[in-house]
């Protein structure tokens, strides 16, 4: 049996009140790491840490808030937190647009949350790892960075830039013992996806036609034939996160159910 140990390891989860950050965030508690749980609002926040505290038996995830698609949220969350030896950066947002009607400030606005708030966070965080020769990067991208999507093409634009920043960084910190790497994530089931996937589709379908219906209609392209679950997207990141991933760096990793059509990862 193969364990991820990340015991005496503290990990900040950025965008982890909800769907695939909380499965993070509960992921990366369970094999023993310190996490920050992280979202705007502070009582949202804590909400979320008594939960994943509960579902995981531990007492290992505390409140991380800020509003990081800012400078000030994001000085002001690493004051509070001035060490981290992981650090995912799962905050994103996206939806649906015609790609002739996105105006420029919704394209600052998509850059600031999924591309800069990034950025920020390596910025600030990767000097102490490399100081400490020791460290994981993981920016949370998507199968919409590489098959663009036409109907968000500002999300799919960014989550591409995002591969650009993890490639560099990881050459940034080259034969510093810390890594840095993307994980492409495929559609998954979480409650921002199922009011998207409802934008797309007929609202009086029940969700398994509607699931059924989005992945036949909007993404024909994937082998899974189902939404994947935030759980599997955790398992990857627990595993990159950890000293087993040592030899992995300045990859995009996919866990998208065969969406990309590639035999290259």
């Amino acid at each position: 049996m193969i364990a991820i140990d990340l015991e005496g390891r503290t990990a900040l989860v950025t965008g982890s009140t909800q769907g695939i950050g909380e499965a993070i965030a509960a992921k990366l508690a369970l094999a023993g790491a310190r996490v920050g749980v992280n979202g705007r609002k502070p009582a949202t926040v804590d909400a979320a840490v008594a939960r994943i505290n509960e579902i995981t038996f531990t007492d290992r995830c505390f409140a991380a808030p800020g509003d990081l698609a800012t400078e000030d949220g994001t000085a002001a969350l690493a004051d509070g937190l001035p060490t981290v030896d992981i650090l995912v950066n799962n905050l994103g947002i996206f939806g649906a647009e015609p790609a002739l009607e996105i105006a420029d400030d919704e394209w600052r606005r998509y850059f600031e949350v999924n591309v800069l708030s990034a950025v920020r966070l390596i910025r600030t965080y990767l000097p102490g790892m490399t100081a400490r020769g020791w460290g994981r990067v993981l920016n949370i991208a998507s199968d919409s960075a590489v098959v663009i999507p036409e109907e968000m093409i500002h999300y799919g634009t960014t989550k591409t830039a995002l591969l650009g920043v993890s490639r560099g960084f990881a050459k940034s910190s080259a034969g510093s013992g810390v890594t840095v790497n993307s994980v492409i994530a495929g559609p998954t089931r979480t409650g921002g996806v199922e009011d998207f996937v409802y934008q797309l589709v007929d609202r009086d379908l029940s969700w398994e036609e509607a699931q059924r219906e989005f992945m036949r209609l909007h993404r024909p392209q994937s082998l899974l034939r189902r939404l994947i679950e935030p759980e599997e997207i955790a398992n990857l990141v627990a595993y990159l996160s950890s000293p087993l991933a040592s030899a992995t760096t300045g990859a995009a990793v996919r866990v998208d159910g065969g969406y990309v059509d590639s035999i290259l990862p």
